[in-house]
């Protein structure tokens, strides 16, 4: 497995971990009342499971399954795809402090974090258009 998969698979993991470990709390919460503030994770929590677990999961597996074409050739520039592990997390990063600031700056913090994660996409597309073609040719 190459290196940029085995980070992306761990940080999926790490994020699953965390996800799940405050679903569980909010669950608890829902039942017990211990916490009445803890409802305020509840967007960390479906952005950590959503786009932290999911995404970088399939990423990871995307890079490192995707054909070469060739056996043994190279997967292309590395540069895109690990440049889009880190816009990725630094997206899901500030989308995950945005419900804690006040007004605007939640919102800003929110956009500056979904535009992170949408070059994060594009320069994945960009790494692995030319891994991909159609069935047949």
């Amino acid at each position: 497995m190459p290196r940029l998969s085995a980070w992306w698979v761990r940080t999926a993991l790490i994020e699953l971990a965390i996800g799940l470990t405050l679903g569980a709390l909010l669950l608890a919460n829902k039942g017990l009342t211990f916490a009445p503030g803890l409802w305020r994770w509840l967007p960390v929590h479906i952005e950590l499971l959503l786009l932290g677990w999911t995404l970088n999961l399939a990423l990871g597996v995307a890079y490192w399954i995707l054909p070469r074409f060739k056996a043994g050739a190279p997967r292309g520039a590395a540069w895109p795809a690990w440049a889009a592990f880190g816009l990725l997390n630094v997206g899901i990063a500030l989308t995950c402090l945005a419900p804690w600031l006040p007004g605007p700056a939640s919102v800003a913090l929110l956009l500056a974090g979904r535009g992170c994660q949408a070059a994060a996409a594009a320069l994945f597309a960009l790494h692995a258009a030319p891994r991909l073609k159609a069935h047949g040719v």
